[in-house]
């Protein structure tokens, strides 16, 4: 492991947030967000709707399309107890693909608040899907004290999206302690997303429009995606001391040759948007060096693995996974990742990013750092003394080092 990420002390990455500060709504229109610029080493700022005019000609902004599901389930017992049940992913089927076209008949792993009074019953309830009545009973299957099998049966061939579109509750941060209004079904998503698995929102690119993604089109400014479903661990503080002591969460995430091509074939400054997006990227190139070192395909990168390893050219990396996968006649690939980006990690892919501002002491603030270093808490100063909103639904930043600008 590395030494100076081991003993990393998470209280170096505490600071004030008042809560006045925390964006609790999101503005009426998308980009009307407030836009931090730090470049050169300059701090400057502007409207969201302007970001095209920031960034350099030869952008590949790469975009997490990935999907927030209605992953909280109420369910009540006979005596009136309030069981909420949090699908966090797939158990059975596994597949993402397969989890949501599922009829009659699925299990996922999930969180179950105030689970000491659920016991053995199942527990049953009537829901309208289009016009029919149906029939929803969720049956834990194991029990746990963090993560529960949960089996969910419902007597129509609805798929299980539609079930929980019918029956689930887009789970918003905590942080925002308010519950779920109809604002967010709509806000609380990307209008580029497509592929359903998070339980939270990439909310860098909360910010986007349409209209921006096509002026990057007319800037000639490419784009690129990748998927990454977030899940509840992105919201885990750091409870240890130091870094090394805090287990990071481990994510899905699925690329295709389409992508690798467009990194490989041109001289990109690849920037990432949102911190999936970079920790996806990240996580793509050292599946290749593991590849050329073993010969094997890996489908995991754990936490600390990847700091003290040899490097190699992003280009001759992605390389080897677009040869694999040619050479397997699939199209994409599904891996997972648990890198945990601390300061001593080295990017080798990604050197612009374009992220919200993050809460105290957490492995996203970290990942911050990493990328920009202490230069972290003279923009989080700037942003709190000149009215910048905080946290997912709050205003953006557009980071690019001086060390990664070509």
């Amino acid at each position: 492991m590395n030494v100076q990420a081991q003993y990393i002390e998470i209280e170096a990455y505490n600071y004030l947030l008042p809560d006045d500060k925390i964006a609790k709504y999101p503005l009426e229109n998308r980009d009307a967000s407030k836009l931090l610029i730090y470049k050169n080493k300059d701090i400057s700022e502007a409207s969201f709707t302007d970001i095209t005019l920031h960034l350099p000609n030869n952008s590949l902004l790469i975009f997490n399309n990935t999907k927030v599901i209605a992953a909280r389930i109420l369910m009540n017992k006979e005596s009136g107890a309030h069981i909420e049940i949090f699908c966090l992913e797939p158990y059975f089927p596994e597949s993402y693909e397969l989890m949501f076209s599922q009829q009659k008949q699925c299990v996922w792993k999930c969180i179950v608040g105030n689970s000491k009074r659920w016991k053995a019953e199942p527990l049953t309830k009537t829901i309208q899907v289009g016009s029919e009545s149906v029939q929803f009973t969720a049956k834990r299957i194991e029990n746990n004290q963090t993560v529960h099998l949960v089996e969910f049966t419902w007597d129509s061939n609805h798929s299980f999206s539609e079930m929980l579109d019918a029956l689930g509750q887009i789970p918003i941060p905590p942080y925002l302690n308010r519950a779920t209004e109809s604002i967010d079904l709509e806000r609380y998503q990307t209008v580029y997303s497509k592929h359903k698995g998070s339980v939270a929102a990439p909310t860098a690119g909360l910010h986007f429009t349409d209209s921006i993604l096509s002026k990057l089109k007319e800037q000639g400014i490419e784009k690129g995606e990748i998927t990454l479903h977030v899940g509840a661990g992105t919201f885990k503080p750091v409870q240890s001391k130091t870094i090394g002591e805090h287990e990071m969460h481990t994510e899905l995430f699925s690329f295709n040759i389409k992508l690798l091509e467009q990194i490989i074939n041109a001289n990109y400054f690849i920037i990432a948007v949102g911190t999936t997006s970079l920790r996806t990227l990240e996580s793509i190139y050292w599946l290749g060096c593991k590849l050329i070192e073993t010969g094997e395909m890996p489908n995991k990168i754990s936490q600390w693995e990847v700091y003290n390893h040899n490097t190699i050219d992003y280009k001759e990396s992605l390389n080897a996974i677009l040869t694999h996968i040619k050479s397997k006649n699939i199209e994409s690939f599904t891996a997972s990742t648990q890198i945990l980006i601390a300061p001593g990690y080295i990017f080798k892919v990604v050197k612009g990013l374009i992220t919200n501002f993050h809460q105290p002491q957490s492995t996203l603030l970290v990942l911050v750092s990493a990328f920009i270093g202490e230069e972290w808490e003279r923009i989080y100063d700037y942003a709190l003394k000149n009215d910048f909103r905080f946290l997912s639904y709050g205003d953006s930043s557009l980071i690019i080092p001086i060390n990664n600008e070509k």
